[in-house]
């Protein structure tokens, strides 16, 4: 252990008092010369494989003409396959695009590729109607809403456009970054039938086996909810786990008096409790949340609510805050694309070893 990792050791020990989620970071710091044994930063990235597939959806025949048919509301997924590969598979759900996972604000390397240099075969998936899997069987309509600068607020970035945090992990200099950002965007449906779309077509992709046999979900945003209701939709135990960077929206059990929204795409979505006590089988969970997030804030109110719930009924589920609990400090609503997301790969190297789904 390096002298770095010894003061580490000691400052998240002296506040295990105060934040479980500290006292577990402090049991893993012994722990961080063996993570980042398994790699290096500039580790060539070897593939057996890579490709792409449509998974789920329907066929609609023309009611006029039964011989014309579209194939639609399927979901899509790139996927890369290291040459000695690790037996875990990250499936990387996005809100915006896989943009995000593919590479860091001011275009470095994104999580997609350094977790292909530590040997985990990636998966980026494109839900039904989104991206590369934008055929659908209804009708939508795409109307020019001028969002950009309401992405800057809902990012994270900052408070209001263009007043950005204090040392918050992006390039604020960089104008080309802050394009690159808001022009990356795919249009969103954030309905309650797009929810359940995405979630029945991602159980049909995890039940297949075409993603790996042991799965862990990162998320981001409005994926996080889907990806719940996924694990709750999927008849297999092929998902073992999520981490999801500031989900928006989360499922309770219909025992507890919350109200299901039924009409929007955030949540709560209210399911049986033999339903819910799925995601308290998978093997861990983690909600994690970037800086100037309160804990008054309602989604941060839910997701403590919701790893109670789990650990209630027999899960491994936290919430990380990375500013309080990491000492990250500037982390924006995508954090997995910040500046230093060096660290929170790190983070997320020590999830996946403290809950053994790191092995080869």
């Amino acid at each position: 252990m390096t002298r770095l990792q010894s003061a580490l050791a000691a400052f998240l020990l002296a506040t295990t008092a105060l934040n479980p989620a500290a006292a577990v970071l402090a049991a893993d710091a012994d722990a961080a010369d063996d993570s980042a044994a398994d790699w290096r930063p500039h580790k060539p990235i070897v593939l057996a494989q890579s490709g792409g597939f449509q998974i789920g959806g329907k066929i609609l025949h023309n009611p006029r003409n039964p011989n014309l048919t579209l194939s639609c509301d399927h979901g899509y997924v790139e996927y890369f396959r290291p040459w000695n590969p690790r037996r875990t598979s990250l499936v990387m759900w996005h809100s915006s695009s896989t943009q995000v996972w593919q590479n860091r604000w001011d275009g470095g390397e994104g999580f997609k590729d350094k977790f292909l240099r530590r040997d985990y075969p990636v998966y980026l998936w494109d839900g039904p109607r989104v991206g590369r899997a934008n055929w659908g069987c209804n009708t939508t309509f795409y109307v020019p809403s001028y969002q950009d600068q309401a992405n800057f607020a809902a990012w994270n970035f900052g408070p209001s456009y263009p007043h950005w945090w204090p040392g918050v992990q992006f390039p604020t200099r960089n104008q080309g970054a802050w394009e690159q950002a808001t022009s990356a965007r795919y249009q969103e449906f954030d309905t309650r039938d797009n929810v359940e779309l995405h979630a029945n077509a991602a159980a049909i992709a995890a039940d297949s086996g075409k993603l790996g046999r042991r799965i862990v979900y990162l998320t981001n945003s409005a994926g996080g909810l889907r990806a719940q209701l996924t694990a709750i939709k999927s008849n297999t135990t092929h998902i073992r786990g999520m981490v999801t960077y500031e989900s928006i929206g989360y499922v309770f059990p219909d025992n507890i008096g919350i109200r299901d929204s039924h009409f929007g795409g955030f949540g709560p979505i209210v399911v049986p409790l033999e339903d819910f006590k799925k995601l308290a089988r998978l093997t861990a969970i983690q909600f994690v949340w970037g800086d100037h997030r309160d804990e008054t804030y309602p989604y941060v109110r839910q997701s403590q609510l919701a790893a109670e719930l789990i650990n209630k009924y027999g899960g491994n589920a936290e919430v990380l805050f990375l500013a309080k609990d990491a000492g990250l400090r500037g982390s924006t609503h995508i954090a997995f694309a910040d500046m230093d997301n060096d660290k929170v790969a790190g983070l997320l190297d020590r999830f996946l070893w403290r809950n053994g789904l790191d092995e080869y």
